[in-house]
């Protein structure tokens, strides 16, 4: 490993078309201290593609769902062949999964179903949820307190991947003892609301993503992302809480591993 320090990149698409040199991109990443990769798979042909990458990478992980803007297209037959794999123990999580209200591409109540079916499936194979959720926080945390919510009265595990909610979201999502995942929009120049919420997120609830191929940090704008980019994002979130980039490394990574229950 040329980098001592390790990261886990808890949210890209490797299998995503996208990208047409997997190889190379893994050790780009390897190179740049990343130990892992949760591969987020979002169509059959996704997650397919992402059960062999992960037999010939070890430390490549899979989640997979029909992201939200999907389901009234997709959700039905994907779901099925989702749920055959969870309960294979092939997937470390349920995910991506949530709520968009942005653009409504398929309609608010068709989201909120499959929400619910994919909180049950979690549930079913004890797994982590990973969430995509936009301009719709009451309706998810409506679904999510009653069919998220165990006997004893606490949250079953998930991440806010991506999050770019306020303040109070933030808060919110914490107090149900989850995770907010943050990716690379963190260092674009308009995101100073962010970067102050940031430093108000307890280190031990945060997680790092790149979101690749999507939303490339500043530096790299207008690339294609890729996991080796997560250590611009790693240094802002550093700077922004004053503390070490080992430090923010080593946490990231146990409450990486502690979420989705791998080990590096």
């Amino acid at each position: 490993m040329a980098n001592a320090l390790q990261w886990i990149d808890s949210h890209a698409h490797l299998t995503d078309s996208t990208f047409t040199a997997v190889d190379s991109l893994l050790q780009r990443a390897q190179h740049a201290g990343v130990r892992s990769v949760i591969n987020i798979c979002t169509s059959i042909s996704t997650l397919n593609a992402g059960l062999e990458l992960a037999k010939n990478y070890p430390w490549i992980y899979n989640a997979a769902a029909t992201p939200p803007h999907d389901v009234e297209k997709e959700g039905e037959n994907v779901f099925a062949v989702i749920a055959r794999h969870a309960r294979k123990g092939h997937l470390v999580a349920i995910g991506e999964t949530g709520l968009d209200y942005h653009y409504y591409a398929s309609s608010s109540a068709i989201q909120k179903d499959f929400l619910r079916r994919y909180f049950h499936l979690a549930l079913e194979c004890k797994l982590p949820v990973v969430i995509h959720c936009r301009n719709a926080f009451k309706d998810f945390f409506e679904i999510l307190d009653k069919e998220y919510m165990s006997s004893n009265g606490k949250h079953h595990p998930g991440v806010l991947h991506c999050f770019t909610g306020t303040i109070e979201e933030a808060e919110q999502v914490i107090e149900r003892g989850w995770y907010l995942s943050i990716s690379g929009i963190l260092t674009f120049k308009n995101s100073e609301e962010l970067r102050q919420i940031v430093k108000r997120i307890p280190l031990e609830k945060l997680l790092i993503e790149t979101d690749a191929p999507y939303l490339a940090p500043q530096t790299q704008r207008g690339k294609i992302n890729e996991p080796a980019y997560i250590v611009e994002t790693a240094q802002t979130i550093a700077q922004l809480k004053a503390i070490s980039l080992k430090e923010l490394a080593d946490q990231t990574v146990r409450n990486a591993c502690e979420l989705f229950k791998i080990k590096i």
